[in-house]
Parts: C-alpha cells; sequence; structure tokens
C-alpha cells in the first residue's frame, strides 16, 4: 500500500496499514538545528506531497515571506518580520480606513499559472497530494484590513465588510477551480479562528459570516473527487460539528488547547483528525517523554484502527528535533 492509498483509506476510514505522517517544517527548523529535519524524515518519510508549482511574481511583491525584514504579498499586503524562518505581521493594514477600498487588488493575473507541471508531478510521486493553494478568508480580511478593525467590522456590519467578504470569496472560489481540475489528492483551506479558550468571535456571527463560505469550498472540491483539509490555530471546539458538516474530510487544530477526550467523544468516525501534537508546550519540553506521552493521549482518545488519525506536528520555532522524532516514534509503535 503506497502513500497515496494509506492516506485514502484513512480518509474513508477503511483500515489503513499504518497511521500515514505528516511533517511541517518550518525553516527555522533547518537553520536552528542543521540536518535534523532530513535525518527525522530519512527514518520517517512524510505520506504527503505538493505538485511542483511556480506561480509568476507580481511588479508590486518584494521580499522573502520567511527572511527578517519587510515582504509585500501578491495582493499588496505588507508583511514585517523580525525573526528569519518565521511569518511576519501586517503591522500596515491596506485598508485602515473603508475610504481605502479602492486599494484591495485580487491578484487575479495569477489565475491558473505556474501550474504547468502539477499533474506530471502527481503522477510522478506515489504520495497524497495536497494543493498549491490555500484559501483562507478570515486572515487575508485581517490581512487587509487589521485584525483589530476586522473585530469591530463583525460586529458592526457595515455594507463595505460584505463587500471586501465577498471580493476574497470570489477570488478563493476562481483559484479552487484550476486547482479542482488537475491531478491532486486533496485541497487545503485554513482560518486561524481560536484563542487559546474560546472562538475569536461569537459561533453564531461564524455560522452566519463564514460557514458558508466554507461550504462552497468544500462542495466545489468535493464535486471533483477532492478530500478537503482545513487547519485552525487555537480553541475551535465550537465549530467542530459545522465543519463536518460543510464537508471537511481532515481537520488539524491545537488538540491540546481543548477537551481531546470531549472531542474523541463527539466526533470520532466523523472526520479525520489530522494532528496536532502540542507546540506550545510539549514539542519544545527538554523531556522528549513528554512528547511520548501526548501521543499517547491523543491515540487513547482519538484512534481507530479503521482510520481516521493522521500523525501530524509541527518543526518550527521552539521545537526540538529528539520531540520531534519521539513523535513519529511513538505513533509507529502505536499504529504501525
Amino acid at each position: 500500500m503506497n502513500s497515496r492509498e494509506l492516506v485514502k483509506r484513512t480518509l474513508a476510514f477503511q483500515h489503513p496499514e499504518r497511521v500515514p505522517r505528516d511533517l511541517w517544517v518550518l525553516p527555522i527548523a533547518h537553520t536552528a538545528w542543521p540536518g535534523a529535519v532530513d535525518a527525522i524524515l530519512k527514518d520517517f518519510p512524510s505520506d504527503f506531497g505538493h505538485p511542483e508549482y511556480s506561480p509568476p511574481k507580481l511588479p508590486w511583491m518584494k521580499g522573502d515571506w520567511y527572511a527578517a525584514g519587510d515582504y509585500t504579498d501578491e495582493w499588496g499586503c505588507t508583511f514585517h518580520s523580525i525573526q528569519p524562518g518565521v511569518v511576519g505581521e501586517v503591522k500596515q493594514p491596506l485598508v485602515a480606513q473603508w475610504s481605502d477600498i479602492n486599494k484591495v487588488r485580487p491578484p487575479r493575473d495569477l489565475l491558473g499559472e505556474g501550474m504547468e507541471n502539477v499533474n506530471r508531478s502527481c503522477a510522478a510521486s506515489d504520495k497524497f497530494m495536497l494543493s498549491g493553494c490555500c484559501p483562507r478568508p478570515w486572515e487575508r480580511m485581517q490581512f487587509i484590513r487589521g485584525s483589530a478593525n476586522l473585530y469591530m467590522d463583525v460586529m458592526d456590519q457595515p455594507r463595505e465588510f460584505f463587500v471586501l467578504r465577498d471580493v476574497v470569496h470570489e477570488y478563493f472560489m476562481q483559484e479552487l477551480e484550476h486547482w479542482v481540475r488537475t491531478d491532486i489528492d486533496g485541497v487545503t483551506f485554513m482560518d486561524d479562528w481560536g484563542t487559546q479558550h474560546a472562538l475569536q468571535i461569537p459561533p453564531r456571527l461564524w455560522r452566519e459570516l463564514f460557514k458558508p463560505l466554507y461550504k462552497d469550498y468544500c462542495s466545489l472540491a468535493h464535486r471533483h473527487g477532492k478530500a478537503m483539509f482545513f487547519h485552525s490555530d487555537g480553541h475551535i471546539f465550537e465549530i467542530y460539528e459545522d465543519l463536518i458538516e460543510v464537508g471537511v474530510d481532515a481537520v488539524n487544530s491545537q488538540l491540546f488547547c481543548m477537551d481531546i477526550e470531549e472531542i474523541g467523544r463527539r466526533f470520532n468516525g466523523r472526520i479525520t483528525f489530522w494532528g496536532e501534537i502540542d507546540r506550545q508546550h510539549v514539542l519544545a519540553s527538554p523531556d522528549a517523554q513528554s512528547a511520548r506521552d501526548a501521543v499517547r493521549r491523543v491515540a487513547n482518545a482519538l484512534y481507530d484502527p479503521s482510520g481516521g488519525v493522521i500523525a501530524e506536528c509541527e518543526f518550527g520555532a521552539g521545537a526540538r528535533p529528539e520531540n520531534v522524532r519521539a513523535v513519529y516514534d511513538e505513533w509507529q509503535k502505536i499504529g504501525g
């Protein structure tokens, strides 16, 4: 059973031979721990891949996403980073005042560009291939408007808020149209919705304002036979049921911000848990046994031999290589 079939069986609860692996690596891991990432992947190869995708740069795009300093992205949003290897923040939003909304320019010139090798690289790999696009309407709106402004917009709901939301959503739907017609296996999308203890906005407003967008993404992907993989940081327990309802196949969330056992009781067998292991404390711990204990806790609550669990963790800022290795070693003991 190759990696592609392994992941597909996991998503369908069809008794995969083992738990699939997915290691997320931030550039800072390579600089902080030279050689560690390659050593871990040699012993625990990932079952996920990404197709070759090289979109051109637009004239206003400047800098490096992961370098210290300023980076201006395809939408014209400028991020400032003080630490190499970690994504920065937008300090000066494009639309600080609604009078500036004409500054918003969806990068439509990039739609369908740089994808000529996608199908070739999918055919050349036996890994489960995930899309090179990643719709993120809530976060994109924050980059454009600024987080504090957007929180107020959600509550006040001026006309311009809906104009901006719909412009962003239309662009992501157009982008997805190109990707779902390729040979990828799954589509990724994301928004960081949680604080440490609750959703960033009232669940009622999330369901009213953003849930319909997510349903559109999932419906489009499923019509073309693609699985939907969703990521969100923070405490998102309140919207797990909604994510299942709109068609999310696999969810990556900060399990250790929530009641993992209650998540298992409520949602086992209904969605695949795409990780994760606690980045805030466990992966940064000087004791690798804490990583093994964390895996055991997740497995006791969520794992079933029929499927529904992917062994994912992030090797990012603060993570120690011995802990990341311990995560995959322990999963191998549990699920092969």
